[in-house]
């Protein structure tokens, strides 16, 4: 590796920044390979691995650290907690890199930072984790949430709800889904090209590409460095976007002249999917609450480059007049705890709590109270969530339709990671009598 030290100075500040910081991480990684576009591509991947691994793994390492280290994880200063933690993480999950350099590299960082005094302390737990990780004590088995955690690196309060509604074989199988390697999902945009053009457009560029078989417009892509390097993805002919979430835009089965609102729609995939399936007749209104979001969804129109949609900046909760029974479509894709998505978002699992959780399923219901009114006699309402949390789905679809008894649950769905090809996802079908 061309310059082993400035690779792991990035990795260290990208960590910094979402478990300090408090920084999302999708975000974090990619404004550093955005501004270090010109490193190798073997550097990026292993930043990207690094990164990516040791947060999806740290209740593990944690673990692990805390058996060796007589100071433990939560008493260390961050910089050097993080060195450890990423350092462990090669050391156990990266065969490529040799423990020797690890632990090198782990003590040069830590006296680059400032922390010369410490740079023994460092060494120390690091050949000592690097002799003995064979002979790491996990917990007994018997102990089901406590041995899913560690084994996992989920929460124990995630394992503990998932475990009232899912034997343990299921929840386990979700579990070994978001740790899985995974390809990207992406939806071409068939108003421009055809899937097979783009699945050979994709492949001359040196992209791996496999068909969906449940989703007509989906593709699974990889061995790509990044998508910005893709002309095919410049030139709008596809939108990242998971199988699960295209499944809205599937429901809806938006007809020819529909007018469709998707009232929080950054940034703007399932808009754009719907936009797409109107052939160029209709209307799609993909609203936000801030400027920030809605110059996303502004951002991806531009590339896309569809011009039957429009984005404006509204909230969601507060009660819009003019779109009273308006709608023949309205998308609820709405603000949720994101459990379903961890594999994409791994540091949601650390940021979320129960607490938070309950504030959630309110903010759903208030939304929904407001914006079920924007939907014309006979017109849909499409309920979503990125999440795998029955309050938030199952209990609030049943909440909406004893509320509102003019509007008819049609059909649920609950996606779940392991079992479909997807992210963990839920949509309710409504339709106002």
């Amino acid at each position: 590796m061309g310059n082993t030290v400035n690779d792991r100075e990035l990795i260290l500040e990208i960590l910094l920044a979402v478990t300090r910081d408090g920084e999302y991480s999708h975000i974090a990684l990619r404004n550093v390979l955005e501004n270090y576009q010109y490193l190798d591509k073997s550097e990026r991947a292993f930043i990207t691995r690094v990164t990516e691994g040791t947060l999806e793994r740290m209740i593990e390492l944690d673990y692990i650290i805390n058996q060796f280290s007589k100071t433990k994880v939560n008493k260390m200063k961050p910089v050097i907690r993080t060195i450890i933690r990423s350092a462990v993480y090669q050391l156990k999950y990266m065969d490529s890199v040799p423990d020797s350099a690890v632990c090198n590299e782990a003590v040069k960082l830590a006296g680059k930072r400032g922390f010369s005094g410490l740079k023994g302390f460092v060494n120390g737990v690091l050949r000592n984790i690097s002799r003995n990780l064979d002979s790491v004590k996990y917990p007994d088995k018997s102990d089901t949430v406590k041995w899913l955690s560690v084994m996992y690196s989920m929460p124990e309060w995630i394992i503990t709800e998932w475990l009232k509604n899912y034997d343990c074989e299921m929840v386990e199988k979700m579990l070994q889904a978001f740790l899985a390697e995974r390809p990207t999902t992406i939806r071409c945009n068939l108003s421009q090209i055809s899937r097979d053009e783009l699945a050979e457009e994709l492949k001359k560029e040196g992209v791996k590409v496999r068909l969906c078989d449940t989703v007509d417009s989906a593709l699974f892509i990889s061995g790509y460095d990044y998508l910005g390097a893709l002309k095919s993805f410049r030139a709008g002919h596809f939108q990242v976007q998971d199988i699960s979430s295209m499944e809205v835009a599937e429901w809806a089965d938006p007809k020819e002249d529909e007018y469709i609102i998707d009232v929080c729609a950054a940034p703007g995939g399932k808009s754009l999917h719907l936009a797409d399936k109107l052939t160029g007749k209709g209307h799609v209104e993909a609203r936000d609450l801030t400027p920030y979001k809605v110059d996303l969804i502004r951002d991806n129109i531009a590339r896309i480059g569809i011009d039957n949609i429009e984005a404006v900046c509204q909230d969601a909760t507060v009660y819009d007049e003019a779109s009273e029974k308006k709608a023949d479509i309205l998308i609820a894709d709405l603000p949720c705890s994101g459990l379903g998505v961890l594999g994409k978002k791994t540091d949601l699992k650390y940021k979320m709590n129960p607490d938070t959780q309950e504030e959630l399923v309110h903010l759903q219901r208030e939304i929904l109270s407001v914006v079920h009114r924007y939907v014309k006699s006979g017109g849909k309402l499409l309920y979503s969530t990125c999440t795998i949390h029955r309050a938030e789905n199952q209990e609030n679809a049943a909440w909406f339709a004893e509320q509102y008894p003019e509007f008819e649950l049609v059909r649920e769905r609950q996606f779940l990671p392991g079992v479909d090809d997807s992210d963990g996802f839920y949509i309710a079908e409504f339709v106002r009598k």
